[in-house]
């Protein structure tokens, strides 16, 4: 009987494949990382009575306050919900994770209505943040920083787009308008996507945390910082809660109320 090379190339295919199918199958987590890391959630507390918030005499500049009729805009210094919840609370993991740990986020800080928001954000050092005028009308964008990240913009008409790329770590970099002062926000740059703005009720969620105990740290424009201690499983959550007791611990970093003589906000509209 000949040599039967066709014969010979299927049998050696039908054992290669019968090799691969007893191989051991490689666990979805060396796939995925899903089950790698944990989550952190939780609430920031106000346990003290919450003070009023100063109104915004938009009138100072007709335009503003054409586009806020019949409202009495207020600076969301302490916004609190119901239980005590704390709103605009920057809530990130410190110590040694990985640089870029966590989940990307993109951020936008608006400006509408004569009002910055959101009034609190976080960035990735490094990463772009977009600062938007949604007003047609002059705004300002200048950042005040306290580790020479400083920028100073004006944006003229709606639809401009500032991109600030901030590459150190900072907690926090001030963003005001030199145009309109009451208009004020606050951007936490840290090394990795491991932060969260608390919400309406105090709420927050960091996802994607590598596992261990982790320091966790508030900083709230009126009650200065607090931090916290979590251990952090591999695919589970993690909750923390996080009170203020209510006495003011620093100041209202600059907030004021806007007197421009009326010549200088034509000048600014022109």
């Amino acid at each position: 009987m000949g040599y039967d090379l066709q014969m010979h190339q299927k049998m050696l295919a039908v054992a290669v494949l019968a090799s691969a199918l007893a191989l051991p199958a490689i666990p979805a987590v060396a796939q995925t990382g899903g089950t790698r890391t944990g989550t952190i959630s939780g609430r920031i507390v106000l346990k003290g009575p919450a003070p009023a918030n100063p109104i915004i005499r938009m009138g100072a500049d007709p335009m503003c306050g054409r586009m806020n009729p019949g409202k009495r805009p207020v600076q969301e210094i302490v916004i609190a919900g119901a239980g005590g919840g704390l709103a605009n609370a920057f809530v990130h993991v410190t110590g040694a994770v990985p640089a870029g740990a966590g989940t990307a986020q993109q951020g936008v800080l608006a400006q509408k209505h004569c009002i910055y928001a959101p009034r609190g954000i976080g960035v990735r050092a490094g990463q772009p943040l977009s600062i938007r005028n949604d007003d047609n009308l002059m705004h300002n964008v200048h950042g005040i920083s306290n580790k020479g990240q400083e920028f100073n913009v004006s944006q003229p008409k709606a639809g401009m787009v500032y991109k600030a790329t901030l590459q150190k770590e900072e907690v926090m970099v001030h963003v005001k308008c030199d145009v309109h002062s009451w208009m004020n926000a606050y951007i936490g740059v840290v090394p990795h996507s491991l932060y969260a703005v608390s919400d309406g009720a105090g709420a927050f969620t960091i996802a994607n945390v590598p596992p261990g105990r982790r320091t966790v740290s508030v900083w709230h424009e009126r009650y200065g910082e607090l931090t916290g201690t979590v251990d952090v499983k591999a695919g589970q959550t993690a909750t923390l809660e996080l009170s203020y007791p209510g006495a003011t611990k620093t100041a209202a970093a600059h907030v004021r109320e806007l007197v421009v003589p009326a010549e200088e906000i034509g000048r600014a509209h022109v």
